[in-house]
């Protein structure tokens, strides 16, 4: 065995041990894991709920008041900050028109592509219903569908992997303050529409509604930089906004121009964004968010009437209409209730067969596993529509474009293919609104068991895709059933007489059972149905779903988080919690830099990978033997790589070398990626002069005393959204530092506090 092999064997022993220390309470699926290690495979840790991922930094959203931000301040003039605040208004019109177009190009296109191929299936599904043998129909259902889901799988899982799924999570995290590799890149955007096209198209239990919250965003992201860093493009515009301050206000109003748009709900837009993300919020903001959200579902609802060759009929304001509900709702609440606590218990299931995590990460594997799935999913479908007798009488008035008669009489059609054979959100209208009698009880109950594990396979496939309609349509179907039987049981009452308000009901309380959003939920059905009257029970079922759904397990996005180990920080620190001090939660020693530092001395402290730190206390003088030094500022790994690249130097100063002195557009030019040390060149001459730090630190960070507890710094961390809090003694000498992976690994478990463990994932 050679030299080399001898060090990779031993690599890969110590990884071993490793998960063998630190996950030894995780039995049989920890050590698969192991076993994954010692094959060679996957390179890094998997994502594990019981661990706080390295690899995510927070985000700057705290200003930098050095010497160059009061400078560029006090030269600005009134009017100066008066065109800066136009600017915003400006940007989230855009962000608003930019994501209403998005929309609707991706309704126009799911529309046209589905029509042809469902109007293909239903051609040859006629014709071999009379000849024979149907089992090419089904052929030609399962190939259609699996042609568009490759190319979506593809798309995401070779191109741009973190455009799977809806992204909410993802948005959720930065909008936190965690910066997301990747999330609001172009790329990412045009995987994502792309990519949720095929996904609906293909016939997955998916919908294309979520998917538009992340899309919001990165249009927000873009828009806002002036530039385009993919297509190193730079429009000299909007230059001022080039920090993560700014860009993060901008994401949240992305994220609610997509709920706008997705659901016509402008005012739920703004409530997601409140009660999902943004920590720090004012009026301003919550005002132009607002306008964001009007402008998109304004631009969606306006091109769609023209597309309908209705222009200025403004009935289209979302992807998903719910349609006009009656005002009268005779129906109990206190059933209401007891109906979201029975949703609320079922979506237990879904919630566990989402820990069990994908340990699928080669791309073609993905491919395959996804191609599998649209491939049973046609197969599934087709076979409950083959043997369902379940035939009802065509309505003279009925608007369903996708009707299947199969071995129906003449003037009838198959009830369960009006829930299999059309798009998702065409089935929960149908839902909602068909007449009594038009469903039986059998087709809905086994469409709702079918539809539910088909939802809980495709959850977590390499797709671009949203869980917010299949949701909506599982809750419906089994709300619908539930209606269905009281109105049997209770047959001489006309209260129990109208099944699609029940399957309202049911839909909001399926959603609100997986997502566990209760404000910004109950506005957005409530907008969406165009009935305020349904307020207080949608409000009432959501909160039951919520509260009976927490006792077992936490929601659907809040465990897709844990399962990628992001250090997510929640409204409050854990309950019992008091007790501890910064000095028991900071990171130390803390590497720390002086005033005046020398070029070599910053360039080994940047170069090492071991630590890769990235904010520094700037001291008076660093001592000898790790003792405490007096804090005098702070700057961060981004501000020295700029320095260095510009070459700010003391004796280059002096000897009036430099052309001009380094103003903030040359930090903000070189956001948000900055480059690497490593790609930097610092002769040997150079490392021997000396860097001036004092004009560009800040010297006033935010400081705690060592004694202060968890609970009060955790609420100073998150309400301010800082990236680093330096500890302090009496003297204000820097005792250590505390970030957000500090403060993110305490949680309260079952057994009381328990600290999660830090790994390179």
């Amino acid at each position: 065995m050679n030299e080399l092999s001898q060090k990779n064997l031993k690599k890969k022993i110590t990884l071993l041990l490793f998960h063998l220390v630190y996950f030894s309470s995780n039995n049989v699926s920890d050590l698969c894991v192991s076993q994954e290690f010692l094959r060679g495979r996957p390179k890094e840790i998997p994502h594990n709920e019981k661990l706080l991922s390295l690899k995510f930094e927070s985000l700057d959203y705290d200003n930098i008041e050095n010497q160059l931000f009061l400078d560029e301040e006090r030269r600005m003039s009134y009017m100066g900050f008066r065109c800066l605040e136009i600017s915003r208004w400006v940007i989230c019109a855009l962000i608003g028109f930019l994501t209403g177009l998005i929309a609707c190009f991706i309704d126009i296109v799911v529309e046209q592509v589905a029509k042809v191929k469902y109007n293909v299936i239903k051609e040859n599904i006629e014709t071999f219903t009379e000849a024979g043998g149907l089992s090419i129909s089904l052929i030609l259902w399962a190939v259609l569908n699996c042609s568009f889901v490759i190319v979506g799988a593809i798309l995401v899982a070779f191109f741009e992997p973190i455009a799977a799924g809806s992204g909410i999570p993802q948005i959720k995290c930065y909008l936190n303050g965690v910066k997301i590799p990747r999330v609001v890149r172009l790329k990412t955007l045009v995987v994502k529409v792309c990519g949720v096209i095929c996904s609906v198209v293909g016939g997955l239990a998916v919908g294309k509604e979520g998917p538009m919250i992340h899309s919001g965003g990165v249009v927000a992201a873009g828009v806002s930089q002036g530039r385009s860093t993919s297509l190193k493009r730079d429009f000299k515009i909007f230059e001022y906004f080039r920090r993560d301050t700014e860009k993060r206000d901008f994401v949240s109003a992305g994220a609610a121009a997509g709920v706008s748009a997705a659901f016509g709900a402008p005012v739920g837009g703004v409530l997601f964004s409140l009660e999902e993300g943004a920590s720090f919020w004012n009026q301003m903001l919550t005002w132009r968010i607002f306008f964001a959200s009007m402008i998109s579902t304004f631009t969606l609802n306006f091109v769609l009437s023209v597309y309908h060759k209705k222009p200025g009929e403004l009935s289209n304001p979302g992807l998903i209409n719910f349609g006009r509900f009656e005002s009268d709702v005779n129906t109990s609440i206190t059933c209401f209730t007891l109906f979201g606590r029975v949703q609320a218990e079922l979506l237990l299931c879904l919630m566990s067969a989402v820990l069990f995590c994908r340990y699928v990460h080669r791309p073609c594997l993905q491919v395959m596993e996804a191609t599998l799935v649209a491939a049973v999913t046609a197969a599934v479908s087709f076979t409950m529509i083959y043997f369902s007798n379940d035939c009802q009488p065509l309505a003279p008035d009925n608007t369903e474009v996708y009707q299947l008669q199969l071995f129906c009489a003449d003037g009838e059609y198959n009830s369960m293919a009006t829930a299999f054979f059309n798009t998702p959100e065409k089935s929960v209208t149908s839902l909602f609104h068909d007449q009594p009698g038009t469903y039986n009880p059998l087709t809905l109950g086994l469409f709702t068991l079918t539809y539910f594990f088909l939802a809980c396979w495709t959850y977590g496939l390499a797709v671009s895709a949203g869980v917010f309609i299949p949701s909506l349509l599982i809750g419906a179907a089994w709300g619908r059933l539930c209606g269905i039987l009281l109105a049997s049981i209770f047959s001489s009452s006309s209260t129990w007489a109208d099944p699609g308000k029940y399957a309202l009901i049911g839909a909001a309380a399926q959603l609100g059972g997986i997502v566990r959003m209760t404000l910004s939920l109950t506005v957005i059905l409530v907008e969406a149905t165009g009935n305020v009257t349904y307020g207080l029970p949608i409000m009432l079922v959501l909160m039951t779903s919520k509260i009976v759904g927490d006792y077992f397990q936490e929601g659907l996005y809040d465990i897709h988080i844990k399962l990628q180990s992001v250090p997510f920080l929640h409204w409050e620190a854990p309950a019992t919690s008091h007790w501890l001090t910064a000095r028991e939660v900071m990171s130390s020693p803390v590497t720390c830099l002086n005033k005046i530092e020398k070029v070599g001395t910053i360039v080994d402290i940047l170069s090492n990978t071991s630590t890769n730190h990235n904010g520094f206390p700037v001291v008076v003088q660093v001592m000898e033997g790790d003792v405490p030094a007096k804090l005098c500022g702070l700057i961060l790994r981004s501000q020295l790589i700029v320095l260095l690249k510009h070459k700010v130097f003391v004796e280059l100063a002096r000897s009036r070398l430099t052309q001009r002195k380094l103003l903030l557009k040359d930090f903000r030019d070189a956001y948000p990626r900055f480059p690497p040390i490593q790609s930097i060149h610092v002769s040997q001459d150079e490392r021997e002069c000396m860097m001036d730090l004092t004009e560009f630190m800040n010297p006033t960070p935010y400081t705690v005393p060592q004694e202060t507890s968890l609970p009060r710094v955790f609420k100073l961390f998150r309400a301010l959204g800082l990236r680093h809090l330096v500890v302090v003694d009496d003297e204000n000498r820097v005792v250590g530092l505390v970030s957000r992976k500090d403060l993110a690994r305490y949680h309260l478990g079952k057994h009381g506090l328990e600290e999660l463990h830090l790994a390179q994932t």
